[in-house]
């Protein structure tokens, strides 16, 4: 649903910018730009974790699909419709 989708990319987004800043703050105060890099592929991986799967939370508001139509009513549509006609060059 669109509401999951929506949730999803708000936890994302907020999980890579906190752990962005925890990590350049923390490789700023150690002189090391590793600590950041591996800071934030931690948040990375931790908003992967938290928003690939369908979690229930994501799927509390489903979408309302339209009913399945017979396949005899593809056959007569197809049936009822022209041929197409190329323009001549």
């Amino acid at each position: 649903d669109y509401k999951g989708q929506k949730l999803a990319e708000q936890i994302f987004q907020g999980i890579i910018l906190v752990s962005a800043v925890i990590g350049f703050i923390y490789g700023y105060i150690t002189e090391q730009f590793g600590w950041t890099v591996y800071i934030v592929m931690a948040g990375f991986a931790l908003s992967c974790l938290l928003t690939l799967p369908p979690w229930p939370m994501y799927r509390r508001n489903p979408l309302k699909w339209l009913p399945v139509q017979e396949s005899g009513t593809e056959e007569k549509k197809s049936a009822d419709r022209k041929p197409k006609r190329h323009a001549k060059s």
